[in-house]
């Protein structure tokens, strides 16, 4: 009998197609979580959510639709209520799936739980958000929903809750009313950290800080750090805002070694460039500033990576205006980038960096010349007035800046001698160095292994030599060895 090649079969193809769509991924998701609602496991619930931000960027009013009328049995109050929230359905709407075509049926419970409404409230108000005609609905199905959620204080319901908050927040904010929506998260707030729900309160703790932030109230954002405790168990992506907002809220209080470890944090735990570039771009940037007002320059690869080219060219041409120390160049650039700085939120603080590019300019004129006029510190640096230029001089000479003194009865500044590069900054930095390496040989050492009852061998050889010598001088006592045995003249 001869082997019969087997086709593809089409119906095979076919199913695979409608499983793609997302009416499909929608029913998937409600009987997962129905699933974890009766065994008590969040991690289907988890899963669920994972696929959030995928699945809102293909939802539309007729996807939304067929997935409720699917859901939810004809007769069901709450299939009104979602269907009422959707805009009218569009005349040619598609169909997942066609007369005839083997469709996968779900284990759905007639009236689906609550956890299944919230999650479809979710994603009705995400495609709300999308447009902003709808901004309005989207503002009262988020206070509908938030009500809905406290009525019901379920336990089951706490990972929905938290995506559920932060589309809240956002409905606020694109609805113009984000200062209304603080009194209610803060209460919001007290009753997550009161029944334990970390994922919620870490939420709640983010979209706080947004506000307070959004609006400049960086006190009141300060208190609420010291106040609270982010949880530890929150995922990174919340732990990623949190780190992002504590770097925001330090730079602006000066703090800026410790707003440089949060803006380093935030970086390290956000999701990768190319899954959220807005994120990782708003990081940066002021990332970018906070190393300038450190006294550092940034790498310069930085403003080549593909993600951050565009949205850095304003600060690379601020990096370069810093490095040179002129400041002409750096007034140039800020007025020329005013309107990104401004809607960035650095402004501010990039106004912060004309000392650091004065300083820069008194360096490298100390570097060039050994004496030189006020009056041409002020023309080469463009100060206002020479007694401006005496004062900066006078101040990076007692910061260490630069080397010198000011002859004021003359006009001009004599900068030091410049060292042969042994000084004791130089010195400091090999001892540090050796310092490290005899600790890390001292280490080493300890950590050396040997073999195993290696010393036993040699407590063997030790002994037998002992056992030879007292037969040796056994024998010699008792006259058994000659001359010629004890090696002649010996």
């Amino acid at each position: 009998m001869t082997d019969v090649e087997m086709k593809p079969s089409d119906d095979k193809a076919k199913l695979d197609d409608s499983e793609s769509t997302p009416s499909h991924e929608i029913k998937t998701n409600i009987a997962l979580i129905e699933r974890g609602v009766v065994t008590l496991e969040p991690r289907f619930t988890h899963r669920v959510l994972r696929s959030l931000a995928t699945l809102r960027k293909r939802l539309d009013g007729n996807v939304l639709r067929t997935a409720v009328e699917e859901i939810f049995p004809r007769e069901s109050p709450v299939k009104g209520v979602l269907l009422a929230w959707l805009p009218p359905p569009e005349q040619n709407m598609d169909v997942d799936a066609a007369s005839g075509r083997n469709v996968i049926t779900f284990a759905i419970a007639p009236e689906p739980c609550p956890e299944s409404e919230v999650y479809l409230r979710l994603l009705i108000l995400h495609y709300l958000l999308t447009n902003p005609a709808h901004y309005a609905r989207a503002l009262e199905l988020a206070q509908e929903t938030v009500g809905i959620m406290q009525v019901l204080n379920r336990r089951t319901m706490d990972p929905l809750a938290a995506k559920v908050w932060f589309a809240v927040e956002r409905a606020y904010e694109l609805g113009a009313e984000l200062a209304d929506a603080r009194p209610l998260f803060l209460a919001a707030q007290r009753t997550a950290a009161l029944r334990r729900d970390d994922e919620t309160q870490a939420s709640l703790i983010n979209r706080l800080l947004r506000n307070y932030v959004h609006y400049s109230l960086y006190d009141q954002a300060d208190k609420l750090v010291s106040k609270t405790t982010f949880p530890i168990s929150a995922g990174n992506p919340q732990l990623a805002r949190y780190h992002y907002y504590l770097g925001r809220i330090k730079v602006v209080q000066l703090n800026y070694s410790e707003a440089h470890a949060n803006l380093q944090q935030a970086l390290r735990r956000a999701p990768p460039a190319k899954t959220a570039p807005g994120f990782y771009q708003a990081v940066h940037k002021f990332f970018v500033v906070v190393e300038l007002l450190m006294g550092d320059i940034p790498e310069r690869s930085l403003f080549r990576h593909p993600v951050l080219e565009k949205a850095l060219n304003g600060y690379f041409e601020i990096v370069k205006a810093v490095r040179a120390g002129s400041l002409s160049q750096f007034q140039s650039t800020l007025s020329k980038y005013a309107a990104q700085f401004e809607a960035d939120k650095t402004y501010t603080l990039i106004v912060r960096l004309r000392q650091n590019v004065i300083k820069t300019g008194i360096r490298r004129l100390s570097l060039s010349y050994s004496r030189i006029s006020l009056r041409d510190i002020c023309v080469k640096l463009h100060l206002d007035s020479e007694e401006d230029a005496e004062y900066i001089v006078g101040k990076a000479i007692r910061d260490g800046v630069i080397e010198g003194r000011i002859l004021h009865e003359k006009g001009w500044m004599e900068c030091g001698t410049q060292k042969g590069g042994y000084g004791p900054e130089v010195s400091e930095m090999f001892t540090r160095r050796i310092g490290f390496c005899l600790d890390l040989h001292n280490q080493s050492i300890k950590a050396m292994r040997y073999p195993l009852n290696a010393h036993r061998k040699e407590l063997a050889a030790a002994e037998g030599a002992r056992e030879r010598e007292r037969e040796l001088a056994k024998e010699i006592q008792e006259g058994d060895l000659d001359d010629d045995d004890l090696g002649g003249d010996f």
